[in-house]
C-alpha cells in the first residue's frame, strides 16, 4: 500500500483516501474525526501491512456500522461484542482478533484525540486463539531441489527467480525484504536486509544462494542503487528499472511450481518456513535459527519448524495390544 494521501480541498470533504473511499460513518462525524482516523493511519501506523489490514477491518466495520445506523458517537462496547461475534460466523479466529485489534487501537487514538469519551471496544473480548504450530505450506527437501533445478533457463528473468527464491530458502528472508533489496545491498558474500520494525540484518550467503546471484547479476547488471529484483515488461519481456513488488513475486512462485509439479499451495512465505524447517532437522539449533530469521522470540521460529510433527508409520506401530 502506498503512503495514504487525502484526495480533497479540505480533509473534512474528503471522499477518497488513498484510492479508497472514507468510511461515511467517519466523514458524518465532522472533520476532528476524520483528521484523527486519516492520522492514525498515517502516522500512527508506519506498517505499511498493518496500515492495510487494519483499513480493510475498520472500512468493513464503518459499513456494518452504516447499516445499521450507528453513528460513530454511538458506539458501544455491546455494538462491538456484536459486530465481533457476527465476524465469527465468517471469519477465521486470527481475522477475527486482527479486525478487533484495528477497532480497538483506533478507539483508544479517538480518545485521546477527544473524539470520543471512551473506547468502544477496550472491554470487548476476542476468542482465544492457541497456535503451537504454523499454517504455512512446506517444502520437502526434493521438492524445493526440483524446483531450483527446474529454473535452469538462460534468460536474465530465470536467473533472477531462482537467485529470489533461494535468498528466500538459504536466508530465511521474507519476501517484503527481499523486494526491497538494491543491488548494493550484496556485498562480499553478505545481503543486508531491512526487515520488519525497521530491522536490518547482515548475514552471510549461503555458496549455493551466492552461486545463483552472482550468476544473475552478471547476465542482469545495474547500478548500485537499483532494484535487485527487477520487475518484466509485459510487452518486451524484458527486466525494467521497476522493482518487483510482492504480487509479482507470487504470481512467480505459482507459475514456477505449477511447472515444476511442486504442490500449487506454496507460498512466498513457505520458503522461509522451508529453509527453517530444513536447517533444523540437519542439526541446526532452535536459537540460530531465532537469530537468522530475525526473530525477537523463539516461540514464533518454533512455529516455523515442522521437523518435529511428522507421525511415522513405526511410529504408530508402536501402539501394540
Amino acid at each position: 500500500m502506498q503512503i495514504p494521501t487525502i484526495i480533497s480541498p479540505a480533509p473534512q470533504n474528503a471522499v477518497l483516501f488513498a484510492g479508497r473511499p472514507l468510511p461515511c460513518v467517519i466523514r458524518s462525524a465532522g472533520p476532528v474525526a476524520l483528521a484523527r482516523y486519516v492520522e492514525f493511519l498515517t502516522a500512527h501506523t508506519p506498517n505499511s501491512n498493518t496500515r492495510l489490514a487494519y483499513a480493510r477491518a475498520l472500512e468493513r466495520f464503518f459499513s456494518w456500522a452504516a447499516l445499521h445506523h450507528i453513528a460513530l458517537e454511538r458506539l458501544n462496547p455491546i455494538l462491538v461484542s456484536t459486530y465481533i461475534e457476527e465476524l465469527r460466523g465468517t471469519h477465521s479466529v486470527l481475522s477475527v482478533k486482527q479486525h478487533l485489534a484495528a477497532i480497538r487501537a483506533l478507539g483508544d487514538f479517538l480518545v485521546i484525540g477527544g473524539v470520543l469519551p471512551f473506547n468502544p471496544a477496550s472491554s470487548v473480548r476476542g476468542p482465544k486463539l492457541v497456535v503451537t504450530q504454523g499454517k504455512t505450506p512446506v517444502l520437502s527437501a526434493p521438492d524445493t531441489k526440483k524446483l531450483l533445478e527446474s529454473i535452469s533457463g538462460p534468460t536474465a528473468i530465470d536467473l533472477r527467480d531462482r537467485a529470489l527464491i533461494a535468498l528466500m530458502v538459504y536466508c530465511f528472508g521474507r519476501v517484503g525484504a527481499i523486494v526491497a533489496m538494491k543491488v548494493e545491498d550484496y556485498c562480499g558474500g553478505r545481503i543486508r536486509l531491512l526487515e520488519k520494525g525497521a530491522k536490518v540484518r547482515d548475514l552471510p550467503l549461503h555458496p549455493q544462494a551466492q552461486a545463483y546471484l552472482e550468476e544473475f547479476l552478471k547476465t542482469a547488471g545495474g547500478g548500485p542503487k537499483a532494484p535487485l529484483f527487477r520487475s518484466v515488461h509485459r510487452l518486451t519481456g524484458q527486466l525494467t528499472d521497476r522493482g518487483m513488488l510482492r504480487g509479482d513475486v507470487l504470481r512467480m512462485i505459482k507459475r514456477r511450481c505449477k511447472s515444476a509439479g511442486v504442490a500449487a499451495s506454496t507460498s512466498c512465505h513457505s520458503f522461509r518456513a522451508t529453509g527453517i524447517t530444513t536447517f533444523l532437522a540437519n542439526g541446526g539449533t532452535l536459537d540460530q535459527a531465532q537469530l537468522m530469521a530475525g526473530h525477537a522470540c523463539s516461540t514464533t521460529t518454533k512455529l516455523y519448524d515442522r521437523s518435529t510433527h511428522a507421525i511415522t508409520q513405526e511410529q504408530l506401530e508402536r501402539i501394540r495390544f
